[in-house]
């Protein structure tokens, strides 16, 4: 018969067991703050909150169910207490690193949820290790706000593993390179100039509007959205709105964009409209000091002269006109080769009267008549020179 006593045959019959070494038991009891497993071991292993997970606001007793058997790695064999210390958290991110380390050698492409937005980047678990993606390597832009990733999942390669330096870096900005890489070179493989297009507004300028066509960005010039004449790009298109346009031009990896679409060019039937002598109603578009510019319709503008706005003078044209107002003219001259018509509000003016005033009849004055007195003869001559002799003496 053994000389040793039932404790001493119970504990030899027990397992043994070491700091470092994966044991697998189950869950006899559950508290806020640790949870309580049966290893087999004379004593019992328990699991801190804080060695459950990094997430210090889970639920022990939401996340674990008494009976369920768990892993852990063993921190300490005797925490001082005589129970020994687990941690299933280190278990997972070992597994975790082992993980990633391959799919670091593999450059492997994983997915995994964003749980911490930081001010220099993302952080997301895989299996339980941490990887932190710089902002710098979160997109091939500027992301000003990482916020909108929290909580999302979002694909990344490994592009640096040290677990030893607790360095384990994400790279997304590669993957979405790479992709629009082969976008760009599929884009440019199937279009051509006067092939129309579809893409959405990418970015709005003065100068014009960036469509993304997918894989590559065109230029929607300014002078090239309408036959009309446009003063803001942003009063006629939106960021994510979908365009229609045709390649005017490829040059090298630039795309330029119109929407002058020639069959839509309203100059073909002008000279059928606008000949010389109709009438046609338009608005300001614009004033200069030599006259006004006037929209007939989009695409065709025509050009009022100061001298022709009316009958009386007028200085400028913005002392008797204002942008967007309506008005009626006369067609005076059609130049389709040059594009150009002059127009007339003077000539739909009635011509002024002019009144004549005939200068009044000055009244008949009664005819004096003088009589003229007879000649003198010799005989009287003679005789007035006696008389006047007489009269000296």
């Amino acid at each position: 018969m053994s000389d040793l006593s039932f404790e001493q045959l119970l504990e030899e019959s027990l397992k043994t067991i070491h700091t470092g070494e994966i044991v697998t038991g189950k869950v006899i009891d559950v508290k806020e703050d640790e949870i309580i497993l049966n290893i087999g071991y004379k004593s019992d292993g328990i699991i801190s909150k804080n060695e459950y997970s990094n997430d210090s606001g889970v639920n022990l007793t939401e996340a674990v169910k008494l009976g369920d058997e768990m892993e852990a790695k063993i921190l300490k064999v005797n925490d001082g207490e005589g129970q020994v210390s687990l941690s299933y958290k280190r278990l997972a991110a070992d597994r975790g690193n082992k993980r990633l380390e391959e799919a670091f050698e593999n450059a492997e492409v994983l997915k995994a949820v964003v749980t911490q937005v930081l001010s220099g980047g993302l952080t997301v678990e895989v299996e339980g290790s941490r990887v932190f993606i710089p902002a710098s390597l979160v997109s091939d832009t500027f992301e000003r706000n990482l916020e909108k990733y929290n909580g999302q999942e979002i694909e990344f390669v490994i592009t640096e593993f040290n677990p030893r330096k607790r360095r384990i870096i994400g790279n997304r900005k590669q993957l979405i390179s790479a992709k629009k890489a082969a976008e760009k070179e599929a884009l440019f493989a199937r279009i051509e100039e006067g092939m129309t297009v579809t893409g959405k507004v990418k970015n709005i300028t003065d100068f014009g509007a960036f469509i993304d066509l997918g894989g590559a960005d065109g230029l929607l010039h300014v002078s090239e959205m309408s036959w009309g004449r446009i003063e803001r790009p942003k009063n006629v298109f939106k960021v994510g709105q979908e365009v229609t346009a045709f390649i005017k031009e490829i040059n090298g990896d630039k795309i330029a964009l119109s929407m002058k679409f020639p069959g839509e060019n309203p100059w073909e039937k002008a000279a059928l409209k606008y000949t010389a002598g109709s009438i046609v109603t338009g608005k300001v578009a614009r004033m200069t000091d030599f006259g006004a510019f006037v929209e007939l319709e989009d695409g065709i503008d025509a050009l009022l002269h100061v001298s022709q706005i009316s009958r009386t003078r007028v200085e400028k044209p913005s002392d008797v006109l204002k942008i967007g107002q309506e008005i009626e003219a006369q067609v005076v001259d059609f130049n389709g080769e040059d594009k150009r018509i002059s127009l007339s509000m003077k000539a739909l003016e009635p011509a002024p009267v002019v009144e004549r005033r005939e200068a009044p009849k000055k009244e008949e004055e009664p005819m004096v008549v003088l009589e003229q007195p007879e000649a003198p003869t010799l005989a009287g001559m003679i005789q007035a020179a006696v008389e006047a002799a007489e009269e000296d003496k």
